[in-house]
C-alpha cells in the first residue's frame, strides 16, 4: 500500500477547483492520504473563497493529518531547500510516506523521481502515469 504525503499546493489545486483530476487521488484503492498541519495552513491561507475552505475540510476527512511538525535538522545534508518547504519534506519522512507528491517544480524539481530517506518525490501527474491512471 502505497502512502501518499500531499504537500500544500496538492491541497489547494484540489479544494481550488472541484473538477481538479488531482480529486482521482482520493478515489485510489491501496492508497493512504497524509498531510501534515503545516501544509494544510498553507493550502487554507491561499484559498480566498467560503467555498473553497469548506471543500478543503471536507478533503481532509479521509487524509491522516500530522499535528506535530518534525524538526528538520536530521535532513541529508544534500538536500538543499528553501526554509519554508523543509517541515514538507520532514512530515513526509516523519510519516513514512512512501512518496511525497508535490507540484512545487520550483523548489522541489529537481528532486522528482528521487528517493530521500525512503521517500519518493515526485509531480502528482507522474505518480498517476505510474499506476496508469491517468
Amino acid at each position: 500500500m502505497d502512502r501518499l504525503f500531499l504537500d500544500a499546493n496538492i491541497l489547494f489545486s484540489v479544494a481550488y477547483r472541484p473538477d481538479s483530476g488531482l480529486r482521482r487521488l482520493w478515489q485510489l484503492a491501496n492508497v493512504s492520504l497524509v498531510t501534515s498541519l503545516y501544509a494544510v495552513e498553507e493550502a487554507r491561507r491561499n484559498l480566498t473563497q467560503p467555498v473553497q475552505r469548506a471543500a478543503l475540510q471536507q478533503l481532509l476527512s479521509t487524509v491522516q493529518l500530522l499535528t506535530v511538525t518534525p524538526d528538520t535538522p536530521g535532513l541529508p545534508c544534500s538536500v538543499e531547500l528553501p526554509e519554508k518547504d523543509l517541515p514538507i519534506l520532514a512530515a513526509a519522512i516523519s510519516a513514512r510516506a512512501t512518496h511525497l507528491l508535490t507540484g512545487d517544480m520550483r523548489d522541489f524539481g529537481r528532486y522528482y523521481g528521487q528517493c530521500v530517506e525512503g521517500v519518493l518525490i515526485l509531480p502528482p501527474a507522474e505518480y498517476l502515469r505510474r499506476l496508469g491512471a491517468v
